[in-house]
């Protein structure tokens, strides 16, 4: 099984439902990590606004910094190497590294709770 740590750039939500513009990009992966998490996957998610630390510590994203900026993220490690630069992984990639069906990481949440609005009689 595969071990996964995204780097985000610095974001007020990871979801990209926040602000005046929702961003698709980070809702595909929002929703894709998440349905990997609650399978039990070994997926993290940093952001350099809140996290800064962890980017700092990881020797590879720090070079990746030093060497290209911040314009440089998001940065994927797989396995503690860097698997992607600038951009987000697909969900193809995501299938691939953790061996699953692409279907399965763009599943739409199931409701917990249904309500009923009939009046009764």
């Amino acid at each position: 099984m595969s071990k996964v740590e995204i780097f985000d750039p610095a974001l007020c939500c990871p979801t990209g439902v926040c602000g005046p513009n929702v961003n698709p990009e980070l809702t595909r992966v929002a929703t894709a990590i998440f349905l990997l998490e609650k399978r039990g996957y070994d997926i993290k998610r940093y952001n350099l606004g809140t996290e800064p630390g962890i980017f700092v510590e990881n020797e590879e994203v720090n070079k990746i910094l030093h060497e290209k900026g911040p314009d440089s993220l998001p940065v994927t490690l797989v396995e503690g190497k860097t698997a992607k630069i600038g951009a987000y992984p697909t969900n193809e990639e995501f299938a691939e590294w953790f061996g699953v069906k692409v279907e399965e990481l763009a599943e739409k949440p199931k409701p917990r709770l249904t309500i009923d609005l009939k009046p009764s009689k």
